[in-house]
């Protein structure tokens, strides 16, 4: 009998294993050469749900693939992920404990090799290995390493030539878009995560660390790539073949403390068909709930400090003995605005917990803490994108505290010298810099008051946007009437390639989004990510914006990342991921006329079959 907390503890084992990992292609493998050939490594980047996975493969390449009944990929890496063995060490480099795949000898009492150790023929070649996957897994026993074949793994390696990649964030630190640069070294990105980036020399003279495989991120993309070690193909595991149950009794009861501790991407998939997900459960991401009530289909329903109820899919939560919500930080009842100088918390295990569901933790954050920076831009779901140490995140706005807002006063008492020399350290007097400030706070009188001014410009830029940027990302719309009035240029875009209409995506501003597309803005435009206003809408939920992006007349069938998958099952194109994403928000009807548009527009040939299949899987609540 299996309980719900065992449950939960295989479902985030799958995830460990999986998030991160560099995979190779497995023994079901039909795709041709999306993954470069044979020997090529990718690195997965989420689960769709537990049968499909999205990996991006050093070349750049970004597609769909199977995990359940027909493996597709084998685990090459598995320590970026930070599966570990406690009280292990290789016997050979005493790596100590030994991350990713362990390799345990089947003839010898106690010994134990890490993957690089395994692969690279350390011991005897005649013994015989257990493979253990992960801490606890079932022990596969192999055939000895001197009978197998050895293939030559290829990508991102000391010697490849790389440009940027999907997951950039770092600015022109490469000396600008498509500037090559070349590994040096595979690194750790963080003591948890080993073998999860790449050291970097740039033709610029530039050095950095960047992601390949930490989180599942993928900063560098390879042009010329380079041979990493042999290893022994046959001997890996397939992905997904230890999977989470998905059935037996889940053991929860009314009135059970429960956390929903998964990474929120895991937790979008596995909700599919058990009530869905939609923004406004992020507040239930590290925070402890009640169970309720448990329904017909033995999906939970869960009450959360807030009052509202959300029903959920019981391998999505784990049972907690003693209660403990997160406490809310002093920020719970200030309102933020762009320009405010904010602090960030200084505690490392709060912000941690309170990142989760609001642009994430990552390690190379830790120089911002408690440091003062500014609020660029305010998200539709609240979350602020902060400048701080010279880098811009996205924060929980829990996660800091105001010093001082954009008008110059400091709230509360605090009103020390160190902090009124900060302010005014950061008080311009330009007319751009109130320009944007205003828009974005919706003042359209001391907007248009500035315009008039004959220093101003209207496309002036002010931490990192224009005002036009600004306004539509808030859904001020007689700001933006008298922007546009004035000439302001609907394509600009800013340092992530995002124009207007994104911005307005990001908002969930449907109303923006029409007045854009009046005054010519291109509403099929990429950003630096390959991404249109209808993928952030759909990635975002956002209904009402993909409904008036679509009768607006945008395309709806342009891919963020190339895909070579069969179209039904490519959750990249955007008619299907709106589909799969919006069920929540979208009717029954809706939902049936995009798919019937969707495949008239796609494949005219595809099997009717498998579409009506696909109709009956959705759940019609």
């Amino acid at each position: 009998m299996e309980t719900s907390a065992s449950t939960g503890t295989r479902t985030s084992r799958f995830m460990m294993e999986g998030v991160g990992a560099r995979v190779i292609r497995g023994p079901e493998w039909k795709w041709g050469k999306q993954d470069g050939g044979e020997g090529h490594v990718g690195t997965v980047r989420n689960f769709e749900s537990p049968e499909e996975v999205v990996v991006v493969w050093d070349n750049g390449t970004a597609a769909n693939y199977r995990c359940s009944g027909a493996f597709d990929l084998r685990i090459l890496d598995s320590a970026p992920t930070g599966v570990k063995h406690e009280g292990t060490m290789c016997d050979t480099c005493r790596q100590q404990p030994i991350f990713g795949i362990r390799w345990k000898c089947a003839e010898c009492g106690n010994y134990d090799l890490c993957s690089i150790c395994y692969h690279g023929d350390k011991h005897h070649l005649r013994h015989k290995f257990y493979r253990i996957a992960t801490p606890g897994s079932e022990r596969v026993l192999l055939e000895p390493r001197r009978k197998t074949k050895k293939i030559a793994i290829r990508g991102i390696f000391p010697g490849a030539r790389v440009v940027r990649g999907v997951d950039w964030q770092w600015e022109d630190q490469d000396g600008g878009n498509g500037r090559r640069g070349k590994v040096n070294e595979v690194q750790d990105w963080s003591s948890a995560s080993p073998r999860s980036a790449a050291y970097v020399i740039w033709d610029n003279g530039a050095k950095n660390l960047y992601r390949v495989g930490f989180e599942g991120m993928a900063d560098l993309k390879v042009v010329s790539d380079a041979k990493g070690q042999t290893v022994y193909r046959d001997h890996l595991p397939l992905l997904g073949e230890q999977g989470p149950g998905r059935t037996g009794p889940h053991g929860l009861q009314i009135g059970d403390q429960v956390n929903v501790d998964l990474e929120l991407e895991i937790v979008q998939s596995l909700q599919h068909g058990h009530g869905g997900w939609t923004d406004g459960m992020f507040e239930c991401l590290g925070t402890t709930g009640t169970v309720v009530g448990i329904d017909e289909d033995h999906d939970i329903v869960v009450s959360y400090p807030s009052g509202n109820r959300w029903t959920f899919n019981p391998a999505v939560i784990t049972k907690v003995q003693i209660p403990v919500p997160v406490t809310s930080s002093s920020s719970d009842n200030q309102t933020f605005a762009v320009g405010d100088l904010v602090q960030i918390c200084n505690d490392l295990e709060k912000i941690k917990l309170l990142q989760r569901g609001h642009g994430e933790w990552a390690d190379a954050m830790a120089p911002t803490l408690g440091k003062i920076g500014r609020v660029q831009q305010i998200y539709h779901d609240g979350d602020l994108k902060v400048e701080v140490c010279s880098t811009s995140w996205t924060y929980n706005p829990q996660a800091v505290t105001k010093v001082a807002s954009s008008d110059g006063s400091v709230p509360g008492n605090s009103s020390g010298e160190l902090l009124k020399k900060l302010f005014e350290t950061h008080v311009s007097g330009d007319v751009n810099e109130e320009l944007v400030k205003t828009a974005a706070n919706g003042d359209a009188c001391k907007c248009e008051e500035c315009l008039k001014r004959p220093e101003a410009d209207v496309n002036g830029v002010f931490s990192g946007h224009t005002a036009l940027q600004a306004a539509s990302q808030n859904g001020h719309l007689e700001v933006i009437k008298i922007l546009l009035r004035y000439k302001a240029d609907v394509e600009i875009e800013d340092k992530d390639g995002d124009r207007a209409v994104h911005h307005a995506a990001f908002g969930d501003e449907p109303g923006v989004m029409a007045l854009l597309a009046g005054a010519g803005a291109d509403l099929n435009a990429r950003n630096k990510r390959r991404q249109t206003a209808l993928h952030i809408a759909v990635n975002k939920g956002h209904a009402g914006v993909v409904r008036t992006l679509l009768e607006l007349g945008c395309h709806p069938s342009l891919q963020d990342v190339p895909t070579g998958c069969d179209v039904f099952s490519d959750s990249s194109t955007m008619l299907n991921g709106a589909i799969r994403k919006l069920l929540s928000k979208l009717s029954d009807v809706y939902i049936y006329i995009y798919e019937c548009i969707y495949i008239s527009f796609v494949n005219e040939s595809v099997n009717l079959i498998r579409i009506g299949k696909y109709l009956a899987s959705i759940d019609r609540t």
